[in-house]
C-alpha cells in the first residue's frame, strides 16, 4: 500500500497553516461588517478608534476607493460596469458586507477598535429572490443599472419537432437548488507585508494564486511581479477559497498604512458562513419534457434562473460551466434552454464544490424521477432507456465524454445496496403505512476546463485552454526535487508526484522531494495554476510525466557521452551504488549522483553539444483545446469525465419527519484507479458534503436579508456522527484522453443530493407530493408533508396511453 508522503506532518501535527504565523511585531485585521442586507452609508467615523490605545490605524471604504481599482469583472457589460471594491463605499449590498477595517498590536485591540467605528447607515428594502431582481424595481448596482448579470439561450437539436413527435409531455412547474457551502475546516486566513520597497509579500490559503494575482495586481495599482503569494497547508477549499483575495487587498494596504508592517487576518466561523461565499442558488421554471411511449426522453425545454448574490467576482462563469454536462448522463439531443442569472442582496457565491454543474444534474435528475413516477416506469429500467451507452460521445452542444459505462455502474450499486431486498422490504413498509423510498443519483464530474468556455459568457475574456506545469532537478545527491504549479487543499499532490517521478525514473519515492506548498517567488506556474476542477490526475500529473521525459532524455545524453556508448543502448536501473544509467548488457554504468556532478561541478569535462544540458527542466503540459463556437455555445469544454452513481435507501418518520438512511451505495468511475486509498477518500468525503446539503446544510434568509444559519449551532454541517455506512467501489473505464487513463473524482457531493432527493420522491409520491426542493431536513419535510402539490406541479399535456 502507498503511504501519503504528506501524512508524516499533517498526522504528528507538524503542519503549517497561514494562522499559525506568529511573529514579535505582528499586527491584526479586524473588519466591520455592515448589519444589513441593504443600506446607504452615509458616513463612516473612525475618530474613536483610531484613538484607541494599540490600536495602529484603519481603513474606510472610500479611503480603499481612493487607493484601488474595482476588481476586473467577468461579466460583460452591463454586469461589467459593478464596481467592486473591498470595503464598501457608498452603499452596502448583503449583510456581513466589509465596511471598514481596524489594524492594531493584537486581534482583542482590533476588534475593540472595530466596536468604536460609528457608521451612518440608511436601510434600504432588500431583494431576495431572482425572480424579484430581474424586474430591477430596486436596482443594487446603479452603475451597471440593472441586476441582470447575463442571459443566453442554449438551444440544439430540433426541439420543436421532439415535441410534435412526442408520446407523452410532462410538464414540471417550479423546482429550486437551496443554497448551501461546503465549510471547510480552515476558514480564510491571510498575512501581508507592503515592504518599503514597494512589493507585497502575501501568506495566504488562496488554492488558486494564479488568478488571484491577475485580479489583485490591477486592482492594488502594482505590476503583477510585485507581488508574492505563498500558501503553506490548506485546510481543505472546495472551490470556496478561491475569491479570499479581497481579504488579501484589505490587509495588504493595511500593512501599507501602518508602514510596511506585516498585518494577519483569520477569519472567525460566523464572518466565514454570513460572507465568505455560497454555492449558487438556482430555480428552474416551466419545464417541459417529450418523450416516447417507452419513458425515452426525446427533449427538454426550460427556463434557468441563477441566483449569484450581491456581486459577481467569478459569476457569471457559473451560466457556462453547468453546459458542460448539458444532457447529464442521459442520451437525449434535443435541449432548449433559457438560462438568466441576476444579483441580489445574499452573500455573493463563489465555486464550490461541483460548482454549477451539481444544480443541472440535480434539475436533470428531478425530470428523469418525476416523469418515471408520473408514467409507472421503474426507476432503474427508466435509466437504462435513456442512458448513454457508447464513448466517446458527444454531447449536443459539442462536449466530449472520454469514456463510460452508466449500465455497469447502476448494476453495481443495485449489488451493493442489494436491491431486490430492499424492493420487497419497502412493499412491505408500504403496507404498514411507513414512507420508505429508494432514490438513484448520478452525477458527472467534468474535470480539466478549456477556459474558452469563458468567452461564450464574455467574447472580450483572455481566456482559453488550460495549462499545468512541472520542474523536475536532479539533485547534487541524486535526489530529485519536484516543483509542482499547484497548491494542494489535501488532494495528496506530493504523494502522486512523488510516485510518478519514481516510477518513471526507477527510484524509491523517498528520493523524490516534492516541495510542499506554494510560492510564486520559486514556484514555476502558469495563468490556470491551482487546485480546482478536479483535474490533477489529469493536467497537474501529465505536467510531472511529461518533466519526467525530459529529464531521462538530458540523463541518457549525458550517461551516453560517459559511458560512451549510443543513447539506445542505455537502460534505467538498480546497480551496485543505487541508480544508474547503464549499457545494457554490461556492469558499465553511472549513478545519477555521477550525473548531477558532471553538470554541476565538473562540467568543463562535457562536450559543447552538452553545454544545454542542466538536469534541471521544465515542461507545461497544455490540454487539446479549441475556443469553441461562440455563437452555437459549441465545443469541447472539459477534457475528461468522471461519473458517480449512488442508490440510497430512506425513511420518513411519521411522526416527526426526519430522514433515515437505511442503505447507502456509491459507485465512482474515475477511470483508472490510481490510488484507490486516496480515492476511496475522495469518494467518502463527497458523500459526506452531500449528504450534509441534502439534509441538514442551509443558508436561510429572512425576508429583509439576515442570515438565520450563520453559525454552526443553526446550519448543522455534517460530521461523523451522522454519516451512515457507505459501502463504495469502482468502475473503471480509463479515460482515451490521459497518459495514465485517469479522470478527476473530487466533486462527487452531486450525487448524494440527486439520489436522496430521488428517494424522498419514491417515499412521498404516493401521498400525492412532488419533491421540489433539494433540501430535505425534518422543518422542510413537515412543510411539504402537510401540502400534496403533484395535481399543482405536474401536468401530462400530452398522453397516448
Amino acid at each position: 500500500m502507498l503511504r501519503r508522503k504528506e501524512d508524516e506532518r499533517l498526522i504528528r501535527g507538524a503542519g503549517l497553516f497561514t494562522d499559525d504565523i506568529t511573529e514579535p511585531g505582528l499586527l491584526h485585521l479586524y473588519v466591520l461588517r455592515s448589519p444589513y442586507a441593504h443600506a446607504r452609508v452615509h458616513s463612516v467615523d473612525t475618530s474613536a478608534a483610531d484613538a484607541l490605545p494599540g490600536v495602529v490605524c484603519t481603513l474606510t471604504g472610500r479611503e480603499v476607493a481612493d487607493a484601488c481599482e474595482p476588481y476586473m469583472q467577468i461579466a460583460p457589460p452591463p454586469a461589467a460596469e459593478i464596481q467592486d471594491y473591498p470595503l464598501a463605499t457608498d452603499r452596502v449590498r448583503y449583510q456581513g458586507e466589509p465596511v471598514a477595517a481596524v489594524i492594531a498590536e493584537t486581534p482583542a485591540l482590533a476588534m475593540d477598535g472595530g466596536a468604536l467605528i460609528e457608521v451612518d447607515y440608511e436601510p434600504l428594502d432588500a431583494v431576495m429572490d431572482v425572480e424579484t431582481a430581474l424586474l430591477d424595481d430596486i436596482v443594487l448596482h446603479d452603475t451597471a443599472g440593472t441586476n441582470h448579470v447575463w442571459q443566453g439561450e442554449f438551444d440544439y437539436g430540433d426541439v420543436e419537432q421532439a415535441f410534435a413527435d412526442a408520446d407523452h409531455v410532462v410538464r414540471i412547474d417550479r423546482l429550486h437548488f437551496h443554497r448551501f457551502s461546503s465549510t471547510p475546516l480552515e476558514t480564510n486566513a491571510v498575512v501581508a507585508e507592503w515592504t518599503r520597497q514597494g512589493t507585497i509579500d502575501f501568506i495566504c490559503n488562496n488554492s488558486f494564486p494564479g488568478f488571484a494575482q491577475q485580479l489583485l495586481a490591477p486592482a492594488l495599482r502594482v505590476p503583477m511581479e510585485q507581488l508574492r503569494v505563498r500558501t503553506f497547508d490548506i485546510g481543505g477549499s472546495f472551490g470556496n477559497k478561491i475569491w479570499n483575495y479581497l481579504y488579501m487587498a484589505i490587509a495588504a494596504l493595511g500593512s501599507r498604512k501602518a508602514g510596511g508592517r506585516r498585518v494577519k487576518w483569520s477569519e472567525t466561523r460566523t464572518e466565514h458562513m454570513l460572507a465568505s461565499g455560497h454555492g449558487n442558488e438556482r430555480t428552474f421554471l416551466n419545464t417541459e419534457v417529450a418523450l416516447k411511449s417507452d419513458g425515452e426522453i426525446t427533449a427538454i425545454r426550460s427556463h434557468h434562473l441563477d441566483d449569484c448574490g450581491a456581486y459577481t467576482r467569478y459569476e457569471p462563469l457559473g451560466c457556462i460551466i453547468w453546459a458542460q454536462v448539458l444532457p447529464a448522463t442521459y442520451k437525449l439531443r434535443n435541449i432548449h434552454i433559457d438560462f438568466e442569472q441576476a444579483v441580489t442582496n445574499k452573500c455573493p457565491v463563489v465555486p464550490n464544490r461541483g460548482y454549477s454543474r451539481m444544480q443541472h444534474i440535480w434539475f436533470m435528475e428531478r425530470v428523469v424521477d418525476i416523469c418515471a413516477h408520473t408514467l409507472g416506469i421503474p426507476l432503474d429500467e427508466m435509466r437504462l432507456k435513456n442512458y448513454i451507452e457508447e464513448f466517446p460521445y458527444e454531447t449536443p452542444n459539442g462536449c466530449v465524454y472520454d469514456s463510460g459505462n452508466y449500465p455497469a455502474m447502476l448494476q453495481k450499486a443495485k449489488e451493493l445496496i442489494d436491491w431486490d431486498k430492499w424492493q420487497q422490504l419497502q412493499a412491505d413498509a408500504r403496507k404498514e403505512g411507513r414512507r420508505v423510498g429508494i432514490g438513484i443519483g448520478a452525477t458527472i464530474d467534468s474535470g480539466t476546463n478549456n477556459f474558452g468556455q469563458a468567452q461564450i459568457i464574455n467574447p472580450y475574456l483572455p481566456f482559453s485552454g488550460n495549462a499545468e506545469v512541472c520542474a523536475l532537478r536532479l539533485d547534487f545527491d541524486g535526489n530529485v526535487v519536484v516543483c509542482l504549479g499547484t497548491g494542494p487543499s489535501g488532494q495528496s499532490h506530493e504523494t502522486a508526484a512523488a510516485d510518478v517521478v519514481a516510477k518513471e525514473l526507477q527510484i524509491d519515492s523517498g528520493m523524490v522531494h516534492v516541495r510542499p506548498c506554494f510560492d510564486t517567488a520559486w514556484n514555476t506556474f502558469v495563468g490556470h495554476s491551482g487546485t480546482y476542477a478536479s483535474q490533477f490526475a489529469v493536467t497537474g500529473l501529465t505536467a510531472v510525466h511529461g518533466a519526467c521525459q525530459k529529464l531521462k532524455r538530458e540523463m541518457r545524453q549525458l550517461a551516453a557521452f560517459v559511458l560512451e556508448a549510443a543513447e539506445e543502448d542505455l537502460e534505467f536501473g538498480i546497480g551496485d551504488e543505487g541508480p544508474e544509467l547503464r549499457v545494457k548488457g554490461t556492469s558499465r554504468g553511472i549513478n545519477y549522483w555521477g550525473l548531477s556532478n558532471l553538470v554541476n561541478n565538473n562540467n568543463a569535462a562535457l562536450d559543447e553539444s552538452l553545454r544545454e544540458v542542466t538536469l534541471n527542466v521544465r515542461h507545461v503540459y497544455r490540454p487539446p483545446f479549441q475556443v469553441p463556437d461562440l455563437e452555437r455555445k459549441f465545443g469541447n469544454l472539459c477534457l475528461t469525465y468522471a461519473a458517480l452513481l449512488h442508490i440510497v435507501v430512506l425513511e420518513v418518520d411519521q411522526e416527526t419527519c426526519r430522514p433515515k438512511i437505511l442503505a447507502y451505495a456509491a459507485v465512482d468511475d474515475c477511470g483508472t484507479v490510481l490510488y484507490p486509498d486516496i480515492a476511496e477518500g475522495q469518494a467518502h468525503g463527497g458523500t459526506a458534503h452531500g449528504i450534509g446539503a441534502s439534509l441538514m446544510e442551509h443558508f436561510d434568509y429572512d425576508i429583509d436579508g439576515n442570515l438565520l444559519t450563520s453559525t454552526f449551532s443553526d446550519y448543522c454541517p455534517i460530521t461523523a456522527v451522522n454519516i451512515p455506512e457507505i459501502r463504495h467501489a469502482n468502475v473503471e473505464s480509463p479515460s482515451p484522453f490521459t497518459y495514465n487513463g485517469a479522470k478527476g473524482m473530487g466533486e462527487s457531493a452531486g450525487a448524494p443530493l440527486h439520489a436522496i432527493t430521488g428517494a424522498l420522491q419514491d417515499a412521498v409520491y404516493q401521498d400525492g407530493i412532488v419533491v421540489t426542493d433539494s433540501f430535505h431536513a425534518a422543518p422542510a419535510l413537515y412543510e411539504m408533508l402537510r401540502q400534496p402539490n403533484r395535481d399543482q406541479v405536474v401536468e401530462v399535456l400530452r398522453s397516448t396511453q
